[in-house]
């Protein structure tokens, strides 16, 4: 007998940056991660220490996770979770017309460099958030989570 369960237990999300340049970014992506609903977030090459200013002990309630590289990132997804880059980029889809995947680890890049070509070629799906400028990272991060629980509840 087929054991019947709600899609939503399928469903998680990661977020995370590819060369973060700030604790402070990570620390308030982290946070959001937190409130948004995340199960973790992750760094890609690069290295954070934590915030005197944590007062929610974000540490202690979800996971952080850093890789070395985009590779040691990419192999170690979970099963069947695809990665969201967030780019300004003509191959991006507008965030407003994005529809979510059940399991995704969406991937920021650093505001002053955002993602090399190198992982936007690995990334299932990109997003464009509206503007013509770069946003602050955490920013960007928090925008995305939050579009993905206003879509999919």
């Amino acid at each position: 007998m087929k054991r019947k369960w709600d899609r939503s237990e399928e469903q998680f999300f990661g977020i995370g940056v590819y060369q973060p340049k700030t604790n402070h970014n990570i620390g308030t992506l982290w946070r959001s991660a937190l409130i948004l609903g995340a199960q973790y977030i992750f760094i890609i090459d690069g290295k954070y220490v934590g915030q005197t200013s944590d007062t929610l002990k974000t540490w202690s309630k979800i996971p952080f996770y850093k890789y070395d590289d985009f590779d040691h990132f990419y192999n170690s997804l979970p099963h069947s979770t695809q990665v969201v880059g967030l780019e300004m980029s003509d191959n991006s889809t507008p965030i407003r017309n994005f529809v979510h995947p059940f399991r995704a680890s969406y991937l920021l890049g650093a505001e002053n460099n955002g993602l090399p070509e190198k992982v936007i070629e690995r990334c299932h799906h990109l997003v464009q958030l509206p503007g013509e400028h770069s946003l602050n990272v955490a920013v960007s991060g928090s925008i995305m989570m939050y579009d993905r629980i206003a879509k999919m509840g």
